[in-house]
């Protein structure tokens, strides 16, 4: 799969999600196999871009090639101004979010609220893809509600404005992460324009990752919620992509070592305060369906400190016998 001049070690990618997708994060699954990562979304509004949240959503310090930053937004010339921006500080590909339901995001008319005005998506589009000489794609749902699915359309129009690549999540905006995501208006779109298309949304197995491509005809898969706690599955689904073989789950020795690396990774990048508060999502979801992690998830949630929480968790795996499967 190739992006711009950008060709993928493999079509298997990391979903942008606000408050997951952070630096440690990317890095983390760029190293368990996924062959693109996309950052949080990082706000076009220039009086927010040096707080402290914006201030860590850019940065990509020693991120490898291809780097991609997606922005959010519902002004073309705003958008257009941050995705500058956004290549001055190192950006080697833009993403256009238009496919998040959060209220905060669709409240302003940023996100899946601008597949309601095809017009403004047009000149969002045009815009952006003028104002920068590296590769433009976008996030897209498809479509306002199940009544009015339009991500055709919005495909063949971003194709026409010269849109690189297309994520598609199989849901409408009013659907948010409700049912089941559907496929159908992705084989539609992939059927209707030429440019790589990355479907998205429901994706956990090997052999459904599979079948979501043979159906649609999507070059890629963007793996969001099924990252969460689970960074392994890059390397599951390319390799059975590739192979056809299904790899075993990490054993716990092999859980413990990717979670004490994620979360020093944490402490380190946002100091510890803020660190530890992170990690504990994180840790919710490594150890959610663990055998016996109701006390650790508990006690976890609690302990102030980096040295606590290494501390409960070596406790955790070392005293567990059946963990050690």
């Amino acid at each position: 799969m190739q992006i711009g001049p950008f060709k993928l070690p493999n079509p298997i990618a990391l979903a942008p999600m606000a408050g997951v997708t952070d630096r440690p994060f990317r890095q983390l699954c760029r190293e368990l196999g996924a062959g693109y990562v996309v950052t949080e979304m990082v706000t076009s509004n220039p009086q927010l871009r040096h707080t402290r949240k914006s201030t860590w959503r850019s940065n990509f310090d020693g991120e490898p090639a291809p780097l991609a930053v997606q922005i959010v937004g519902s002004e073309p010339e705003r958008l257009a101004e941050a995705a500058s921006y956004n290549v001055s500080l190192g950006a080697q590909i833009i993403d256009i979010n238009m496919g998040c339901p959060a209220k905060k995001v669709c409240g302003k008319l940023g996100g899946s609220a601008l597949l309601s005005d095809i017009v403004l998506v047009e000149n969002i589009l045009k815009a952006v893809v003028a104002s920068v000489d590296v590769p433009v794609t976008l996030k897209i749902r498809t479509g306002p509600d199940t009544a009015n699915r339009n991500g055709v359309e919005v495909a063949k129009i971003a194709e026409s404005c010269g849109i690189s690549a297309l994520a598609v999540h199989g849901r409408t905006r009013a659907d948010r992460f409700r049912g089941q995501a559907e496929y159908e208006t992705i084989r539609s779109i992939c059927h209707d324009i030429s440019i790589p298309v990355f479907a998205n949304g429901d994706v956990t197995t090997a052999p459904q990752a599979r079948e979501v491509l043979d159906y649609t005809g999507a070059q890629g898969l963007m793996i969001g919620r099924g990252a969460q706690g689970n960074p392994w599955i890059f390397r599951e689904l390319s390799h059975y992509l590739r192979s056809g073989e299904i790899l075993p789950p990490p054993k716990a020795q092999e859980i413990h070592t990717v979670m004490r690396v994620h979360l020093q990774r944490l402490h380190d990048f946002y100091g510890e305060t803020h660190g530890v508060r992170v990690a504990r999502k994180h840790i919710g979801w490594y150890l959610k369906g663990r055998p016996d992690s109701k006390q650790i998830l508990y006690d976890l949630m609690r302990v102030p400190t980096a040295k606590a929480q290494f501390q409960l968790l070596e406790k955790h795996f070392l005293n567990q016998p059946k963990l050690a499967a």
